[in-house]
């Protein structure tokens, strides 16, 4: 079950990434009102991943999620450069989480 968690709060971490770019700064107030949502959110859901994944693992599996995420975002919904070392080297972080979890009790 924590590990859903930790998965869910990565998904709010990247709506978080993508909503406080879309604001420009806060400026604008919906995506500003969304990424404050989204921060509160992720953070309760990392915190409950917590409680039985150790602290290191949650949080490179989650920043390196989330990380993933408004990278393809990016890619997708602002044409940002999708060559192939960039995406090798997003597929070896998701090795790396997949390892990290295939060795973690929970």
């Amino acid at each position: 079950m924590y590990w859903y968690y930790l998965i869910a709060s990565a998904a709010f971490d990247t709506i978080f990434g993508i909503t406080l770019y879309q604001s420009k700064g806060l400026t604008i107030f919906k995506p500003s009102a969304l990424a404050v949502c989204a921060a509160i959110s992720t953070s309760y859901l990392l915190a409950l991943a917590m409680k039985g994944i150790p602290a290191g693992i949650s949080f490179v599996v989650w920043s390196g999620l989330a990380s993933l995420g408004v990278t393809i975002y990016g890619i997708f919904a602002l044409g940002e450069a999708a060559n192939l070392p960039r995406l090798a080297m997003m597929a070896l972080i998701l090795v790396g989480v997949g390892g990290l979890k295939l060795m973690s009790p929970g």
